[in-house]
């Protein structure tokens, strides 16, 4: 494994990096072009403080052949940017957060659905002159998928992704009453009884993004076998997915309590509770990651995910953090232990190393799949 672990280190910041910063330039001068003040600034924090989601979206190219993975690169950063963008502005008050979240993430689903066109995004949202830059995220990932030889057999599954996605983020901000309601509604039509899951596990897992970027590069392989885009998409949606989101809320978790919002943790009974549940959400999630094909590259995606996310709890006195971190990462085992020793060595350097996007790449290659770049908005502050 530690050989496989050097592999995809070595197609990764060699063949793949580079293009992902070339492609979020090009991103970031569209967003600078944006005439609308509210929207540019959206767009321009959506590529800087969550640039971690562009690079771990991209570690998705490492699992194709080397004459594919420009154009699977260019499709997921450019997808992951749209996802990113829409998370945003589905924050922003709304007077009517259902349906300005169903529209906007209407981009999404006309990015990776061949044929369809494209809508007014904005149309329930208080902003729209953007100039033309969702569509031109949109235009460019759809571009980039139809390079691939099975984007059309891959068209319903990327559907059921896209929808999950639009829907997790429409509800999961609440109605215009302020009711999670359906939420809780939606995720639970959606939770199979066979996977023993709560409704809001599920709901973790449909909100993630894994699941699709996963299915891109798997539309990149000629010579995947028919049950194999089932076998993907079932070990991402819910499993690698929920334990994507449900980690991603437990780093957000005590600043979400400062703020008085609603995180996916809150829905557990006890951090006793929630450390026994994402423990069994890992270990079958790593299960199924390594039955696929190219399992061990999945199951090393899977691992450096959740390194990145015990690591961000390093100092948190959560007792969440403190149950659900140390399970969450034995059931993961020593697949874990290359990229955990790589964040060690980068947290020991977080006190000399504070580089932005504009000055280059980490100091300590790592891959990054969180909500917030917190070492890039710590240097934002104290720059300030």
């Amino acid at each position: 494994m530690a050989a496989d672990f050097a592999h995809s280190a070595h197609r990764y910041w060699l063949t793949v990096f580079p293009r992902v910063v070339r492609e979020v330039c090009g991103t970031r001068r569209l967003a600078k072009r944006i005439p609308d003040p509210v929207l540019r600034r959206l767009a321009l924090e959506a590529l800087n403080r969550k640039r971690g989601n562009l690079e771990g979206a991209a570690a998705f190219a490492a699992l194709v052949s080397s004459d594919k993975r420009p154009v699977v690169v260019r499709a997921l950063v450019a997808c992951q940017t749209i996802c990113d963008y829409l998370d945003l502005l589905c924050e922003q008050p709304n007077q009517d957060p259902v349906a300005n979240g169903r529209r906007l993430h209407e981009a999404l689903f006309v990015a990776t659905t061949p044929g369809s066109g494209h809508s007014d995004y904005y149309r329930h949202h208080e902003h729209g002159e953007d100039g033309g830059y969702l569509r031109a995220l949109v235009e460019s990932a759809r571009g980039a998928l139809a390079e691939l030889p099975l984007l059309v057999p891959l068209s319903a599954p990327m559907s059921r992704a896209t929808r999950r996605i639009a829907a997790y983020q429409t509800f999961n901000h609440g109605n215009n009453e302020g009711s999670y309601a359906p939420f809780e509604h939606w995720a639970s039509a959606e939770t199979q009884p066979a996977t023993g899951l709560k409704w809001w596990e599920t709901g973790a897992g449909a909100g993630s993004t894994l699941g699709l970027l996963a299915l891109i590069a798997t539309a990149a392989d000629p010579h995947l076998g028919r049950t194999d885009v089932p076998a993907i998409e079932n070990a991402y949606f819910p499993w690698i997915g929920a334990l994507h989101s449900l980690l991603d809320s437990l780093v957000d978790h005590e600043e979400d309590r400062i703020t008085g919002e609603r995180g996916l943790i809150d829905c557990y009974l006890s951090p006793t509770d929630a450390a026994a549940r994402m423990r069994g959400i890992a270990r079958e999630a790593l299960r199924q990651a390594v039955a696929l094909p190219a399992g061990r590259r999945h199951a090393l995606i899977l691992a450096a995910m959740t390194s990145f996310y015990v690591c961000e709890l390093h100092s948190s006195v959560s007792p969440h953090a403190q149950l659900v971190a140390p399970s969450v990462l034995e059931a993961i085992g020593g697949l874990a232990a290359p990229t955990m020793a790589i964040l060690g060595v980068r947290r020991s350097l977080r006190r000399t190393t504070c580089d932005s996007w504009e000055s280059g790449p980490l100091t300590v290659p790592e891959l990054h799949f969180g909500k917030h770049y917190r070492l890039a908005r710590a240097s934002r502050k104290s720059s300030t």
